[in-house]
């Protein structure tokens, strides 16, 4: 593989799924990558698949100030310089406008949104003194949506709509500002919704095979296939591409599934 970060500093979100595959991918690039996450179990099974690689671990709430704050400011410190930042962190939740309470929307949109906004507002002055890269990981369903999934959507949305704002702003700094919006992939995150389907105790295998009936290439994605992405943007490679979402889908929104 390309040392294609060779000397670079980058913070991921998300201990699992796309955000462990993104760290691993950076790290096997050359990068040193700071890893958070708030599950303590993620963490010790993202810490066991980094061995070997410059990759450390650290137990964050995302939603927090204080928490993002006292984990960034002492990299950037000490780094002199955040090249990467990549926003994976998330929490999948269901719910319709009569289901979804106040405690529900508040939560999903701290973890998967406020989370974005905290630590691009805290990472972003180590970065613009000589330049970066972020990605946020959004989703297909900022495009179009499932039933019952009103505040996660909610939360994908918002991402398409920050990524671009902050990319005009950030353009003047040489920070580049993009997101992904990946269909179903094989995470804890695609796992736990299987599980919702079939029921607790039961096999999600043919719910995962269901999901990836869905999409035209006829299978769910790969955390590598993302990690490639996301690899792509943050790298010099994508020079030019700035404010875009890139679909990482198996063509499902291409598709008309009537």
């Amino acid at each position: 593989m390309d040392q294609d970060f060779l000397g670079k500093t980058a913070l991921v979100t998300g201990s699992s799924g796309i955000g462990l595959g993104a760290a691993l991918r950076l790290a096997r690039g050359g990068a040193k990558v700071f890893l958070c996450g708030n599950d303590d179990a993620h963490n010790q099974k993202a810490e066991a698949a980094a061995e070997g690689l410059d990759i450390t671990v650290a137990h964050v709430d995302v939603s927090n100030e204080a928490s993002v704050r006292d984990w960034i400011e002492p990299i950037g410190q000490s780094e002199g310089q955040i090249d990467v930042l990549v926003n994976a962190a998330a929490i999948q939740t269901y719910g319709d406008i009569s289901t979804t309470d106040s405690a529900h929307w508040d939560r999903v949109m701290a973890i998967n949104l406020r989370s974005c906004f905290l630590t691009s507002h805290h990472a972003y002055p180590f970065m613009k003194a000589d330049g970066g890269a972020i990605v946020h990981v959004s989703s297909v369903q900022g495009h179009g949506n499932q039933n019952n999934v009103l505040a996660y959507a909610t939360t994908k949305g918002a991402i398409h709509a920050m990524t671009r704002a902050m990319a005009v702003d950030c353009a003047k700094d040489k920070v580049r500002v993009n997101s992904i919006s990946p269909g179903s992939v094989r995470t804890p995150l695609l796992e736990f919704a299987a599980q919702e389907v079939v029921g607790a105790g039961n096999d999600i295998e043919p719910a995962i095979a269901q999901f990836g009936e869905a999409h035209p290439i006829g299978r769910v994605g790969t955390v590598d296939e993302t990690s490639e992405l996301i690899a792509f943007l943050c790298s010099e490679k994508s020079g030019f591409c700035t404010g875009g979402d890139y679909l990482v889908d198996g063509g499902l929104l291409a598709h008309l599934g009537v």
